[in-house]
């Protein structure tokens, strides 16, 4: 029997939440009761990039692919992790060649920061280290296929939206067609090569979506 572990954080009413207005709060309502309609039902609001999600092309690329447009075999497949906890700051390709031999054969690559233990406190998004530009365009040159990490984002929290380079390691992977796979959890139990499932909504050219991500191994 394979183990399974989840990676995925729950979705909850007012869950921890990127701070900007393209990014709502998660509210959960519930409408049919037990006792009033005899049924339970709930309206879940989210946005696309809450929890543990997957970004889709378009999210940085204009007329890019979406979510339902990702072929299952991105979401699906033998994947390698890449410990760097406690790292600080940027991963340089030179620093990833040490971790992993240059011939490995996964097209997934997982990072893992130790980030989640920040999992539902603002200092989640202050400071989290991130991938040099020279290291994603090895990944993208490896043919990988997609690229997670237990941080909200592979770059550089400085090249925000208001700086004169916006998120520069999301275009080079998103223009390539390479998954990105943001706030993982639970890395600290898995081996170092295994078998992961991330599937999201199959929502119509939505820019991401949150997963179901687990790992077998």
């Amino acid at each position: 029997m394979k183990q399974i572990i989840d990676l995925t954080y729950t979705i909850q009413n007012g869950m921890l939440t990127y701070p900007t207005h393209y990014h709502p709060f998660t509210e959960i309502v519930q409408l049919g009761r037990h006792g009033v309609e005899n049924r339970e039902s709930r309206k879940v609001t989210f946005g696309t990039h809450t929890g543990t999600h997957i970004d889709a092309p378009r999210h940085f690329i204009e007329n890019a692919g979406s979510v339902d447009n990702i072929s299952l075999e991105r979401l699906v497949g033998d994947a390698r992790l890449v410990d760097f906890r406690g790292h600080e700051g940027e991963v340089t390709l030179n620093q990833f060649l040490m971790k992993i031999p240059d011939n490995f054969k996964e097209r997934k690559i997982i990072f893992n920061f130790g980030w989640s233990s920040r999992w539902g406190s603002m200092e989640f998004y202050n400071g989290n280290p991130y991938l040099s530009d020279e290291l994603a365009l090895f990944l993208v040159e490896k043919k990988v296929n997609l690229v997670g990490m237990d941080t909200p984002m592979p770059d550089n929290p400085e090249n925000n939206r208001f700086s004169d380079n916006d998120s520069p390691i999301h275009k080079i992977l998103l223009s390539a067609e390479v998954v990105i796979l943001e706030y993982l959890c639970n890395l600290d139990s898995l081996p170092e090569t295994f078998e992961l499932t991330a599937l999201p909504l199959k929502i119509a050219d939505a820019d991401g979506c949150p997963v179901r991500a687990i790992a077998r191994f």
